[in-house]
């Protein structure tokens, strides 16, 4: 899926290679970097790392990208790893103790870590220990090493399936939102001036509207169009290019994707536009029920062309429109 905001196999090397370096070079999260700035500021007049960091928001907003900038900021080196990467206790004291004083430790997909991991956690948070047991039963010793002072930035997708006892030890947390079209298409601009692809205005609006208002898919739409636009022997981006491009893809204007419009047509054709329950969707359009919760539902919720309520899900007028098909005003009811 293309315009799927989850990172994909050859997103890593793009990433990497567009991600910005400095505040000034990231757009969007006005609140989000103001709040961020302060805390680095004022941690480096004290002379000391910043306190824990968690960043949460939907996939592909730019929270590695923010830890990687925090890490710049205060001049430190940064290790990233992620929860789902860290299987043993081993694996976490090894990394551990191979920081330095003020390193930044970056753990992505956070809410995945192992409990007995996070309880291995708590002291080298709060009080930068970390105790190790050695040997087993009545004969087991415990032995307790002195950490360097660090700072752990997590990321998720889901603060709700982080514990409490592990969210309440960082001291700042700060949500991700969608991005404005604007700061869409500033990205836009910019990404293409690093890959040293012309686009002109009409042509990143274009890109923009189709991003789903998330980073990480507007680059991933632009090398597609710069793929068609050289193929086209044409030296610059344009909005007829990226329709002509989009087309080929089957993306729409709003970056709707065959399986998103279809997920809409079975709730209105074959349900009636709702309420239907959301394993009564997967079954009919044989998607897996955690790939429509964390893929496509999300993106449909915040264009509102989906509604959930307490009897399932429901399409929206706004749905209707878009898909060409006539609403009825009784469907309106369905929603409350």
């Amino acid at each position: 899926m293309i315009t799927s905001s989850i990172e994909q196999s050859d997103d890593t090397k793009l990433d990497i290679t567009l991600r910005p370096q400095t505040f000034e070079e990231y757009f969007g999260q006005k609140k989000t970097k103001k709040n961020l700035r302060i805390l680095i500021d004022a941690a480096k007049k004290r002379g000391e790392p910043i306190e824990h960091v968690l960043l949460y928001g939907p996939a592909g907003l730019g929270k590695t990208t923010l830890a990687h900038i925090i890490a710049n900021e205060m001049n430190a080196s940064i290790r990233a790893t992620s929860g789902p990467a860290i299987e043993k206790v081993g694996d976490l004291g090894s990394i551990l103790t191979n920081l330095g004083e003020g390193d930044i430790l970056f753990i992505d997909e956070i809410h995945r870590l192992n409990k007995l991991i996070e309880e291995v956690l708590y002291p080298a948070m709060e009080d930068f220990k970390l105790d190790i047991i050695i040997g087993k039963g009545p004969s087991a010793k415990t032995l307790q090493l002195d950490l360097p002072r660090f700072t752990l930035i997590g990321a998720t997708t889901r603060l709700g399936s982080i514990s409490s006892p592990l969210r309440n030890r960082f001291g700042v947390v700060n949500r991700l939102d969608f991005y404005e079209n604007e700061e869409i298409e500033n990205i836009v601009r910019r990404s293409a001036n690093i890959l040293s692809v012309p686009i002109d205005s009409a042509g990143a609006k274009s890109v923009s509207r189709s991003s789903r208002r998330t980073p990480r898919v507007a680059n991933r739409l632009l090398k597609r169009v710069r793929d068609y636009t050289q193929v086209q022997d044409q030296n610059t981006i344009t909005e007829d290019l990226c329709r002509a491009a989009f087309e080929n893809l089957e993306i729409d204007e709003l970056g709707l994707e065959p399986t998103d419009r279809y997920i809409l047509e079975t709730i209105i054709n074959k349900f009636n536009g709702g309420p239907v329950g959301l394993s009564t969707i997967a079954a009919a359009t044989s998607e897996e029920t955690e790939t429509i919760e964390d893929v496509y539902e999300p993106y449909l919720l915040q264009i509102g062309f989906l509604a959930r309520t307490p009897r399932g899900r429901v399409a929206t007028e706004a749905a209707y429109r878009h898909l060409g098909l006539a609403y009825n005003k009784e469907q309106g009811n369905k929603l409350f």
